[in-house]
């Protein structure tokens, strides 16, 4: 059974690394690993990560997303049939449409059409939004706020912030929701508050790859190198395969003169460059 790259990912559903690994991160998908250890996604992970995204933007309540996943998952095919298979809407159904077969998936508003078929071998996933605009936000219950601050960020920083501190509030031991609170953070300028969010949760749910790796971009912007460091590295004995922190030690490296170091890390890096593109 075929699978793929995270750069297939990128370049098929245009989600981008870091949304993928949220989105693995809020157990949404569980994709294999490789021989390098890299993420190896089947075609149904690829579709049930589109239909996530879609389902989040739509401000559809988390709990009523991971039903509808679990539903999706089980009417999915292994692999694209020669007809092709659709993904939309019907009344208040989502619906996979396989040649002349339909089958409801689950109930709840979706706003999200898609098409998908292979040709000449390359997946191809095309979507049609509905002219329809989304429900008002819901009420959010405590589980409901990853999947409200995900929809916000792009339109309203500010409710983000707010919703991802109710989701650490909610659930403390949420390390994506952390992550992501403390990365918009640093994005809107505040990095003392995004440092102290740091601080924070990795005192509360311990080591973590992406939580290390977000601290040494911020220690490095804020002129820590030392300590810019010692986060890379934690992320590297948490991750090893994280290739993004391979490249950021490898320039904080040469900025500081250590050529070996250096040149080591950036060979990591496009190892793992290459492998996810087999």
């Amino acid at each position: 059974m075929r699978s793929y790259s995270m750069r297939d990912v990128q370049r098929v559903l245009r989600l981008s690394p870091d949304t993928t690994r949220n989105l693995i991160k809020a157990g949404f998908v569980k994709p294999a690993r490789g021989a390098r250890h890299e993420y190896r996604f089947s075609f149904q992970d690829l579709i049930v990560l589109r239909t996530a995204r879609a389902l989040i933007d739509a401000r559809i309540p988390a709990r009523r997303i991971r039903r509808s996943l679990e539903s999706l998952r089980r009417e999915l095919p292994e692999s694209v049939p020669l007809s092709g298979l659709s993904i939309s809407a019907v009344g208040d159904h989502v619906v996979v449409r396989d040649g002349d077969s339909q089958r409801q998936v689950d109930s709840g508003q979706y706003l999200l059409g898609l098409d998908i078929s292979m040709e000449n071998g390359v997946l191809r996933v095309v979507e049609h939004r509905e002219l329809a605009p989304p429900a008002p936000a819901p009420t959010a219950l405590p589980g409901d706020w990853f999947a409200q601050a995900l929809s916000l960020e792009s339109t309203d920083p500010q409710a983000a912030l707010a919703a991802w501190r109710h989701a650490v509030d909610a659930d403390a031991g949420n390390t994506a929701a952390w992550t992501n609170l403390g990365r918009l953070l640093h994005e809107q300028g505040l990095t003392t508050q995004a440092a102290e969010i740091y601080r924070r949760a990795l005192a509360q749910v311990g080591p973590d790859a992406l939580l290390l790796f977000n601290q040494g971009v911020l220690l490095e912007d804020l002129g820590n190198s030392s300590a810019a460091l010692a986060a890379y590295q934690g992320a590297l004995a948490e991750d090893p395969d994280l290739a993004d922190c391979h490249y950021n030690l490898a320039r904080l490296y040469e900025s500081l003169g250590e050529a070996q170091h250096a040149i080591r890390h950036l060979g990591q890096y496009r190892r793992l460059l290459s492998g996810d593109g087999r």
